[in-house]
């Protein structure tokens, strides 16, 4: 068998291209092939498919293949352009590759694969490309997978900000609850980086949006209200962001109690910070009997820690009215604690009341997007940080989008 027919096999390369030449060259590890098609043949226009006569031939174009017994493979072809009387000269469409690729369709898809992977260092040196190139690859599959993307109905979404970098630089991470997936990822933290996602929604998706979960930063709040039809009934605030106030709020009691204790003689606080963070069902049981001497010696500590402690019972209630009621309870006992921490997070609660009751109906939490916000940050620091903030936007739809990445190859 001839190497020209060879290549035609291993390539693919159908009617009524053909392999025209074949050179191989063993020092460069690099094998380029040239393909050509027969005279006389009619092209179909790219834009609207009717066939018309040969006008030229743009200039000699090359693409990456790939490899064959581990030499980089080369295409060459002068991509012939056609005259169509509706759109005049046009470049006719490669059966191997898109308008303006560098790389054949295969060659793309197996650089997706092993760049979703791993690393764009270590995918750039397996496939032997530049970094800039493995870049390319990787907007092209995003752009590639956000024209695909159906236009679907989302019933719950998950909003939180991440740092970019050092600083106060954020971004906006807007998730699916249900697909575990990032739908959109906007410049900053703040009231118009989420308005800009609903603003590229459709009218009938966001009357579709049931629930959103956030944390109580105004500028989120501001946008979905203002955004969404009765949004401000859709709003629920994370628990676990409430609760981590909360355990703020006693650490400052256990500081402040800790320095007036010390200053007279006594060191019972001493190394408890963590023991008071536990929930009561997660201390370790080789703190219990210390924790229990801790609880019975009328520290105001521990009296911040059961309030701390009783508030979890809110969220257990799948009735609103019982859900108020438990929360009237709580909020007496709170302002009335003289606990200045403690009273200062219980009046932030009632003043968000309304995205904390919601619970009860929307029984949701912000866990799904923390947990995409830990792969982006496992993201960020495998690459080093970011040129800018759109190339960080790439990899995290490239990887966590959800998003059919692959060109057709058929």
């Amino acid at each position: 068998m001839r190497d020209t027919d060879l290549y035609r096999y291993l390539l693919g390369v159908e009617d009524p291209w053909f392999v025209s030449e074949v050179q191989l060259d063993v020092k460069e590890q690099r094998v380029d092939v040239w393909i050509e098609h027969p005279k006389g043949l009619q092209w179909p226009c790219p834009e609207c498919g009717a066939e018309g006569t040969l006008h030229d031939h743009a200039e000699e174009r090359v693409w990456r293949h790939l490899d064959s017994c581990q030499f980089q493979t080369f295409l060459h072809a002068r991509p012939p352009r056609v005259v169509c009387p509706e759109h005049g000269v046009r470049q006719v469409q490669l059966p191997w590759a898109k308008p303006h690729a560098r790389f054949t369709l295969l060659f793309e898809r197996f650089a997706i694969e092993v760049l979703r992977h791993t690393t764009i260092q270590a995918g750039r040196m397996i496939l032997r490309i530049s970094w800039d190139e493995a870049w390319h690859v990787m907007e092209r599959a995003v752009q590639r997978g956000l024209r695909r993307k159906p236009e679907r109905m989302i019933a719950q979404l998950g909003v939180d900000e991440k740092s970019v970098g050092s600083g106060q630089d954020y971004v906006t991470v807007v998730c699916d609850l249900e697909r575990s997936t990032v739908e959109e990822v906007t410049e900053g933290n703040n009231c118009r980086s989420l308005q800009i996602y609903f603003e590229g929604l459709t009218d009938k998706q966001r009357e579709g949006i049931e629930a959103v979960a956030m944390d109580m930063a105004g500028g989120y709040i501001n946008a979905v209200s203002g955004s969404l039809p009765e949004g401000r009934e859709k709003i629920v605030f994370d628990r676990f962001h409430i609760m981590k106030l909360m355990n703020e709020a006693v650490d400052r009691v256990r500081r402040e109690e800790h320095k007036r204790l010390t200053d007279g003689g006594s060191s019972i606080l001493t190394g408890t910070k963590f023991l008071w963070l536990y929930a009561r069902e997660r201390l370790p049981a080789k703190h219990w009997e210390q924790f229990s001497i801790l609880k019975a010696a009328g520290l105001k500590t521990a009296r911040a820690w059961a309030i701390k402690e009783t508030l979890r019972e809110l969220w257990r209630y799948k009735s609103r009215a019982w859900a108020e009621k438990f929360w009237k309870r709580w909020y007496f006992w709170a302002t009335h604690s003289r606990l200045a921490p403690v009273k200062k997070i219980a009046n932030t609660l009632k003043t968000h009341l309304y995205g904390i009751l919601t619970y009860s109906k929307h029984r949701i939490t912000n866990a799904t997007t923390e947990g995409i916000n830990s792969k982006i940050e496992t993201l960020r620091k495998a690459a080093c940080g970011f040129r800018n903030k759109q190339r960080f936007r790439t990899v995290i739809l490239f990887h966590l989008g959800g998003l059919d990445l692959y060109p057709a190859t058929h």
